[in-house]
């Protein structure tokens, strides 16, 4: 309750700076991004076959925010890792991820962006498993009364088959309020698709939705956050889409396992950025050209959605025209 609480409290007090300062032109709309790179240290999440998600996500993100450095020299970055530990130097997971949303929120965070990698299937590149690949017709003797004739059955060969694990493409998460809110609408496709964060789940307890401090957080990210998290998350797909990228689509998911998206008080989001269960995938995301191409498809949707809001900004700052007199 009292995390909660805390949360709540920074929700409303950011979001009512954020705005008061923005409308009097005190304040532009993004001056800190929180990069979160996945995973790290003795949480080394999905495993490649030749590489984890915990190097991979971390590697993307360095990357990542010198790109945004250069870019924009103004502008505060924070790293909730930037070397193969917990974040924070925490003992456990569940420490790390509270770390995490803390330090975002205490930093006044305008974007949170968590990078890391998905995975699929049982095994990292593919697997084996006994098929049928062909039966041979055996007849014998079956003894009926005082009859006897031949029946025909057949004896199956068996054989060990490479199964290559295929699954592949980009996935970008936001925190689903209510997952039948019509406000959605398209989030959440493919929601039986339990990839995604699902194989790195904490054991946080979630708050409950009917709970009165629950309910106040819920409206805060609601009026503040979410059209804000699902605009540059589709930004985000459309840039992968437009790099020729399997596109997954925007999904939603309130259970355990992005716990760090419903817990920080800034517009969030989770970037599935291939999968590192795939073979060609994970090579792809281990190249210097293919995490130059993911650095500069999430840079150039940060970018589109700065100058969205930026432009909104300007325009809800400019005079109304004065009417002219005849």
């Amino acid at each position: 309750m009292k995390l909660l609480f805390t949360v709540v409290y920074t929700c409303l007090l950011s979001g009512t700076i954020n705005f008061l300062q923005a409308q009097t032109g005190g304040r532009k709309p993004i001056q800190t991004i929180i990069i979160d790179p996945g995973h790290g240290g003795i949480d080394p999440g999905a495993p490649g076959s030749k590489s984890t998600e915990a190097e991979v996500s971390l590697a993307v993100s360095l990357k990542l925010g010198d790109t945004l450095a250069k870019a924009w020299p103004e502008l505060k970055l924070i790293y909730t890792r930037t070397t193969d530990v917990l974040p924070g130097n925490k003992p456990n997971k569940d420490a790390a991820l509270k770390y995490r949303a803390d330090l975002a929120n205490q930093s006044g965070g305008d974007l949170f962006i968590a990078i890391h990698c998905n995975s699929a299937g049982r095994h990292a590149g593919g697997w084996y498993e006994k098929r049928v690949v062909g039966k041979i017709p055996r007849t014998k003797t079956v003894k009926k009364g005082k009859k006897t004739y031949k029946k025909t059955y057949y004896e199956y060969q068996y054989e060990n088959v490479w199964v290559e694990n295929k699954v592949k493409g980009t996935e970008t998460y936001v925190w689903a309020m209510n997952k039948n809110d019509d406000k959605i609408r398209s989030v959440g496709k493919n929601q039986v698709d339990y990839t995604g964060e699902i194989d790195s789940t904490s054991t946080l307890t979630l708050p409950d939705p009917s709970d009165p401090t629950e309910k106040v957080r819920m409206l805060v990210y609601a009026q503040n956050y979410f059209r804000k998290s699902l605009t540059i998350a589709d930004m985000v797909q459309e840039e992968f889409t437009s790099a020729g990228r399997v596109d997954r689509g925007v999904k939603q998911r309130n259970d355990k396992g992005i716990w760090v998206l419903q817990a920080t008080g800034m517009p969030s989001i989770l970037i599935e950025i291939g999968f590192i269960s795939n073979t060609e995938e994970e090579n792809y995301m281990n190249s210097e050209a293919g995490q130059a191409e993911i650095v500069s498809n999430i840079f150039t949707a940060i970018k589109r959605y700065k100058d969205k809001l930026e432009a909104r900004s300007k325009s809800s700052q400019e005079p109304a025209e004065t009417p002219k007199s005849f």
